[in-house]
């Protein structure tokens, strides 16, 4: 039987288990709709979110080492997902942006159906409202 005074960090980590077990569906059919890596949707994710970054700041946001991240960039450039631009403000520094191809194929893998697990779908109204608030409260 659970402890009845779970502490925060164990809850934080039943939280992420069940939502990253949860996600290979999903992540396989993004895949396979786009023809992308998923380490290349999470780039492309990256550069949507945070716009123009240098291969070493792409690295650290799709947590990646620096050649993976210059393989990624080198392949989604070659595809016209990305393009790499010298910096206005420093011009010895290359940025990554990512295009409007990019922003659509990015789309598609969003638009990838992620129907909830089972183990969702067989809640109860009681309990699929309570953990939708609880979930609403600590939403950032």
């Amino acid at each position: 039987m659970p402890d009845d005074n779970p502490t925060p960090d164990e809850v934080w980590s039943l939280l992420t288990r069940v939502v990253m077990y949860s996600r290979d569906p999903w992540r396989r059919a993004a895949v396979e709709r786009t023809g992308l890596s998923f380490s290349r949707i999470r780039v492309l994710r990256r550069l949507r979110k945070a716009g123009p970054m240098t291969v070493k700041e792409v690295a650290y946001a799709a947590t990646m080492d620096a050649p993976a991240a210059t393989v990624a960039v080198n392949q989604l450039a070659e595809l016209g997902y990305v393009v790499r631009e010298v910096d206005p403000t420093n011009r010895r520094k290359k940025l990554v942006t990512i295009t409007d191809a990019g922003r659509a194929v990015l789309a598609q893998a969003l638009a990838t159906p992620d129907p909830a697990p089972d183990s969702v779908t067989a809640l109860s109204a009681d309990d699929l409202r309570a953990l939708r608030d609880i979930l609403s409260r600590i939403e950032h």
